[in-house]
Formats: C-alpha cells, sequence, structure tokens
C-alpha cells in the first residue's frame, strides 16, 4: 500500500508542474542527538552504544487546490524515554489533498480528531514519540458554514508501522445559528461515530469479547455576548478490561466568560473506562487512538513540573487499576488596564487556577474517591519599566503517588520569580529563582536559570536544579544555541533526573540520564 501510494504521489505530483501554473515546495528537517556519559552521582550508566538520534525530515507540494507530502523519520536508536519500536528508519506518513471553499479529500496519511478528542484524534508529538497517523482516506464537505460532515476510514500507525486495526468513523457539525441567521450567536449541534475493528484472542472472544467495537458522541456549543457553555457526552460501547466487559463513557461540560479584560472559566469531567487502544498486544506509550485534553495549569518551570498530572482514563496499567476519575478546574485572569491604580504606566496581568481530580468511588456513579491531584496556582505579570518584566508564581500542589490506590498524597508549595531586563535593544538576561518546599518525597528542592540573549542570533543558558533536602543531588544544565532566519543550532550538556515529559493530558515516562545534545531544525 505504502508503494503504490508513493508512485501515486510521485505521478501526481509530476502530472502538476507539468501544467502551466507550478507550485511550491516546502520542507523542514529536525534532528536531536544525544550522546551519553557514565555519571556515578545520577546513577547512570549507558548502554554500549552511548548515542541516541532523532530525525525527521518533512516535504509538502502544494499548486492550487492540490497538495501532496512525505516524512521521511529516523532513530539510530531512538533518544533515550522514546519508545522502543522506533529504533528504525522509515518513509512514515504520505499524502495527497485536493481541497477548495467546500469540498476537501485526502488519500494517504492524515491527522484528525473529533470534538474534544475523547472520542477519536490522532495527532503528531516529537517530544512525546508519539505518531499515530491514520493510512487510508479522509472526505470533508462544508456547506456555506451550515452544515460541516467529514468521513474517515483506515489503518492507525504504531510505533513506524501501520497497525492491523481498523477505525471508520464520521463526523457532523450543525450550525443552527447560521440556519437561522443569527449572526452574533453561536450555536451548534454537533456529534460523531466510531468503529475500530482488531483481531482479538479466543480468550477474549470467549469472555464475550468482539474484534468490532462501536462508540458515538453528542456535542452542544453556544457562545454570545463573551458567554459560553460547551458541552459533550462521549460512549465508545462495551470494551475488555482484563477479559471483564465495560463500557466506556465520559461527560465534559464547560461554561465561562471572556471580555473586557476578564476570563473565568469553570470546567467539569468525569472519565469511565476511556482508556482506548490501538492493539492490545503493545505497551508502547503512543498505543492512543484518543485524547485526554489538559485541564489544569500547563507549566513550564523545572519545580512545578517534578509531578505533572496524568489523567486516570480507567485501563489496564502497570501502576493502578482505577475505573477512571471524576474532577474540574476553575481558571480565571484579568487583565489590569493601563492608567488605573493597579495597573499603573504599563498594566499587570494576573491569573489563578484551582483543578483537582478524583478517582471514581463506585463504578457508574459520580461519586468522588481518593483524591489523585489538587493544584492551586497565582501567577502576577508586570512591565514595570521598558527594559523591565516580572513574572512571580506560587503553586500549592497536592499529588497521589499510588494513582489513587490509597489515600496517600504529597504536598508540596512551589515559588517561582521570573525576571526579564533588556539592557540594550540587543542583549537581554533572563533569571528565573524557584523554591519547592515540601515534608514528603524527596522533601525541599530549589532550582535557578540564567538565560543571556544577544539577539536575533545567540543565547547562552545554565541551570542547576538541586535537592537540597534528601538526596543532595546537583541536575545542572548548560548550553547554547544560534539562530540564523528559519535554522537553529543547540548544544548543551547536563544530568537529567528521571520523571514523565507531559504535553496536555499525555505523558510520556523518562528516566534519569546525563550527556551532551545538539540539535538543528530549520524549514524552507
Amino acid at each position: 500500500m505504502k508503494k503504490i501510494l508513493a508512485l501515486s504521489i510521485l505521478a501526481a505530483v509530476s502530472f502538476s508542474l507539468s501544467a502551466q501554473e507550478r507550485g511550491y515546495l516546502t520542507g523542514s528537517f529536525e534532528s536531536n542527538d544525544h550522546f551519553y556519559v557514565a555519571d556515578e552521582g545520577n546513577k547512570f550508566t549507558p548502554d554500549d552504544d552511548r548515542f541516541g538520534s532523532n530525525n525527521y525530515l518533512k516535504l509538502d507540494y502544494y499548486n492550487g487546490n492540490f497538495s501532496a507530502g512525505l516524512q521521511l523519520e529516523s532513530y539510530m536508536p531512538a533518544i533515550i524515554g522514546y519508545p522502543d519500536d522506533l529504533n528504525k528508519y522509515a518513509l512514515s506518513n504520505m499524502y495527497v489533498n485536493w481541497k477548495d471553499e467546500d469540498f476537501q479529500i485526502t488519500a494517504g496519511t492524515f491527522y484528525d480528531q473529533f470534538g474534544s478528542g475523547l472520542l477519536f484524534r490522532s495527532w503528531e508529538d516529537r517530544l512525546l514519540g508519539l505518531n499515530n497517523a491514520v493510512m487510508g482516506a479522509r472526505f470533508a464537505y462544508n456547506w456555506d458554514d451550515k452544515i460541516a460532515f467529514k468521513a474517515l476510514w483506515g489503518t492507525p500507525r504504531l510505533g513506524m508501522e501501520f497497525s492491523d486495526t481498523q477505525v471508520r468513523g464520521a463526523d457532523l457539525s450543525v450550525s443552527l445559528a447560521n440556519i437561522i441567521g443569527l449572526d452574533d450567536i453561536v450555536l451548534s449541534v454537533e456529534g460523531s461515530v466510531l468503529n475500530r475493528y482488531s483481531r482479538i484472542s479466543i480468550d477474549a472472544e470467549e469472555a464475550g469479547g468482539k474484534p468490532n467495537t462501536y462508540g458515538w458522541s453528542g456535542r452542544l456549543n453556544f457562545d454570545y455576548d463573551g458567554f459560553f457553555v460547551k458541552g459533550e457526552y462521549v460512549d465508545l460501547g462495551k470494551k475488555l478490561v482484563a477479559l471483564t466487559p465495560k463500557r466506556g463513557n465520559a461527560q465534559l461540560v464547560e461554561m465561562g466568560y471572556n471580555g473586557r479584560g476578564l476570563g473565568v472559566t469553570l470546567t467539569g469531567r468525569r472519565l469511565e473506562w476511556m482508556g482506548q487502544k490501538i492493539s492490545t498486544n503493545s505497551l508502547s506509550s503512543a498505543n492512543l487512538i484518543s485524547y485526554v485534553p489538559a485541564m489544569s495549569t500547563q507549566y513550564t518551570y523545572m519545580l512545578t513540573t517534578l509531578h505533572p498530572y496524568n489523567p486516570q482514563v480507567g485501563d489496564e496499567s502497570t501502576f493502578s487499576f482505577n475505573s477512571g476519575e471524576i474532577g474540574g478546574q476553575l481558571d480565571a485572569f484579568y487583565n489590569f488596564r493601563r492608567g488605573t491604580s493597579l495597573g499603573g504606566k504599563r498594566g499587570m496581568k494576573v491569573h489563578a487556577n484551582f483543578s483537582t481530580y478524583y478517582t471514581l468511588a463506585q463504578e457508574g456513579t459520580a461519586q468522588a474517591g481518593n483524591l489523585l491531584f489538587r493544584d492551586f496556582s497565582f501567577d502576577l505579570e508586570k512591565q514595570w519599566t521598558k527594559e523591565f518584566k516580572m513574572v512571580i508564581l506560587y503553586s500549592m500542589q497536592e499529588y497521589n503517588p499510588t494513582y489513587g490506590n490509597y489515600k496517600t498524597t504529597w504536598l508540596s508549595n512551589i515559588f517561582v520569580a521570573d525576571l526579564l531586563y533588556k539592557w540594550t535593544p540587543r542583549f537581554s538576561t533572563r533569571l528565573e529563582l524557584q523554591y519547592l518546599t515540601t515534608h514528603e518525597d524527596k522533601k525541599d528542592w530549589m532550582a535557578a536559570l540564567l538565560e543571556v540573549n544577544f539577539a536575533p542570533h545567540w543565547s547562552v543558558w545554565a541551570s542547576d536544579m538541586y535537592n537540597h533536602g534528601m538526596t543532595k543531588v546537583h541536575y545542572y544544565n548548560a548550553g547554547v544555541s544560534y539562530t540564523k532566519g528559519r535554522t537553529r543550532l543547540a548544544a548543551g550538556y547536563g544530568r537529567y533526573k528521571d520523571g514523565f515529559i507531559c504535553s496536555g493530558g499525555v505523558c510520556r515516562q523518562i528516566p534519569q540520564y546525563t550527556g551532551a545534545n545538539f540539535s538543528i531544525t530549520t524549514s524552507f
């Protein structure tokens, strides 16, 4: 199938190039390379092959309504912490596409999602080592922004190969406001259906499992004058969990207001047996065919990400056997305008978030069980002068190290100061100072980062994260980057602790390691 599609793409591009109007080619290349060294202080001993390299080459051709593209990936081998089934090279993605104002059709690989992604989502996240592009066909039609319909069929990618699992689905969105002619209101109803076919074992058949599973979702969206309400219900149908029939379902409600410098969002979510895998035989972290949206503050500072929240979707797991979770968040921000008593000469932004999640105490109910995660955060951003900008942040996080199996929780208080000063139009420094205090886990931490920028090309940084409460280990890192046009080169050396890298509601577990790294990203 790959060879046939590759030849079809080549023929289509050749025909397009021979046409009177020539198109254009775009592309990008990314390479991330690590060299590992032994480090007794970090309790790390590298394998005989001390090298890891992740590489991506992407090419896209456009000519009017026509486009085609491909992606070549190479892992020689994959960087430590990435799924083992990536250790090879392959022409992973390829597609041809035709699109006009109303109609679109794609053959080959594609990405898509239904609603929030709880029922179905295919996407790429290189940070997580995840690419579950679907190889098949996709059709979409939009009638005057009143009715939008799409249908798809294909086999999702798992690792560097396309699986035997097949997905077939359709999504319909009807804008009632546009049909009636209400220009100042957003009111739409949406629905999706998804069929997943995968071979199952004899034991699974005897337990009542079926190779075909059916799921659906219904959604409602309303927005008027800054006020909005969104709702979604998802039913995955019956599935087998440890050879026991379970019905997966989820409910998501979001409401709030956004306008006049104020934003307030209240979100609630309940998940039950919502783990949806491409293959039942793979333990890869990339074995996903749906997505759980992040519904807590997404941090970037070092100490705030020591224990990122990983939603409990309800599935067989190495860590827990919970049927799901229930919880939500309240998120609010306010922009004090310039000239006000608190805004001052240059204004001020404040933001607060409270999120909390629990296990389900009993299947089929909304009764909360053990606490999984709780976070209260507050941050303030202030531009004091043309040269000096300050961000301060406080976060109180409570985390369950047993993934909800027991009531045990760890509580930490985290303080961050982020200080940026522009000495000249081309020379600036940024300093991060962080402190975490806790009575549990490895006790107190402190961290600092200094970044020196020589615009528009050079940047140099150094950081250290120190566990002075128990282990007395420094996790240091230093590096330099050079940017010119669309190309960026970066090199560094450091010691990294074990933990999780998360993007949204999806996480990848990484071990501790020490070594040098080099990366290049460019586009044309």
